[in-house]
């Protein structure tokens, strides 16, 4: 059972739970919008995505971002997803990523889609 973030309680009274291709997704937002050195007991957990959020935008950033994601999601998430594509975009203060990526239990292709706005 995997339980849902952030941590809500069902109507059942108990902790409410979600699916394993959910829990991945929350996984993945957590990696990717986290810096490293954020988590005490884990300083080397993070993309370090928000840290160029206000770079000017290049195609050498982009590719570099790009890189750093695709990274931090083999490092952190690679026994659970498979890597199909990772697009990295910064407009003004909004950062925008898609990864593509198989779920491995299930075999299953998906396409998320994650946003974070400074202002």
């Amino acid at each position: 059972m995997n339980i849902a973030f952030p941590y809500q309680i069902g109507a059942d009274g108990r902790s409410l739970a979600s699916t394993d291709a959910a829990h991945v997704r929350d996984m993945m937002e957590m990696l990717l919008f986290t810096n490293p050195g954020e988590r005490v007991m884990r300083p080397e957990f993070g993309s370090g995505l928000l840290q160029s959020i206000f770079a000017p935008n290049s195609a050498e950033l982009a590719a570099t971002l790009q890189l750093t994601v695709q990274a931090a999601l083999t490092q952190w998430l690679g026994d659970l997803i498979e890597l199909r594509g990772v697009e990295v975009l910064s407009d003004d203060a909004t950062l925008r990523v898609t990864v593509r990526y198989m779920l491995r239990p299930t075999g299953e292709i998906v396409t998320e889609n994650f946003s974070r706005s400074l202002t």
